[in-house]
């Protein structure tokens, strides 16, 4: 045996020893995620109202506008503004009849359809997002807050696909055993695509903008809520959302040895 191999297997024996005595702590950690933008300017926050569109099982408009305020009174320092939310839809419209053009989307063709069920629909409604005078002015009614707005897609959605699901077997002693199941099945669901729109209301400029889209798929034979569906897609985004406005905690753990 050399010299080389005798060391290798010293060493290799104190590693083990040593390693049987170490002790393993796990330790809470908290990581800090900045905002993304700065807001300490304002005191004040106005979640206007959005344009919305996909369906009309549920008031996407309202929907938003309530939940988004109900979230940042208790995980933001601002005070946010009870007010009327806003359609910027009918906004949009109202301009348009005043100046003799006819509505951004054509009318329905049922009571049943949404005004706006396209992308190409909703595009004709964001120039109102451009308009820094009309925000400015708005601003202006509320001693100059950050206002919050945008567009939201609330979107029926199918699809056909191959799902694993788990399966339980029992066996001759009786002796469950569980395995992955493959097959194909027909899903339905909801998309959500909201866009935050974050405006100073002091200028009615944009000062940020991001998109989500997230989605949920169940067996066609499952009746799930249009409004249950919505909550549950929101609750995926909104710390994203909240980050925006104020820097977040990360919870977590580490590993230690000693």
């Amino acid at each position: 045996m050399t010299a080389k191999t005798v060391v290798a297997i010293s060493s290799l024996a104190v590693a083990v020893t040593t390693a049987g005595c170490m002790n393993f702590y796990e330790i809470p950690v908290e990581i800090p995620i900045q905002a993304k933008i700065d807001v300490s300017g304002f005191q004040r926050v106005l979640v206007a109202g959005f344009v919305t569109g996909g369906t009309k099982n549920i008031d996407p408009n309202t929907e938003t506008a309530r939940l988004l305020r109900s979230q940042l009174r208790t995980k933001s320092d601002m005070r946010v503004i009870d007010a009327e939310v806003i359609s910027l839809v009918d906004e949009v419209d109202k301009r348009r009849a005043a100046s003799g053009q006819g509505p951004a989307a054509p009318a329905p063709a049922t009571p049943d359809e949404p005004k706006i069920k396209s992308d190409k629909d909703l595009a004709n409604y964001e120039t109102i997002f451009t308009d820094a005078e009309y925000w400015k002015k708005l601003g202006a009614e509320y001693q100059s807050p950050l206002i919050v707005t945008g567009t939201v897609m609330f979107t029926e959605i199918s699809r056909s696909g191959v799902v694993s699901s788990p399966q339980t077997t029992i066996d001759a002693q009786g002796n469950s055993h569980y395995q992955e199941v493959r097959a194909f099945r027909d899903l339905k669901g909801y998309a959500l695509v909201p866009k935050f729109i974050f405006i100073d209301g002091r200028t009615g400029q944009q000062l940020y903008s991001e998109t989500f889209h997230e989605e949920s798929l169940y067996p066609s034979g499952q009746n799930t809520p249009a409004l249950s569906s919505y909550f549950e897609l929101m609750d995926k985004l909104l710390p994203s959302f909240l980050n925006t406005l104020s820097s977040q905690k990360i919870k977590g753990s580490r590993v230690l040895l000693k």
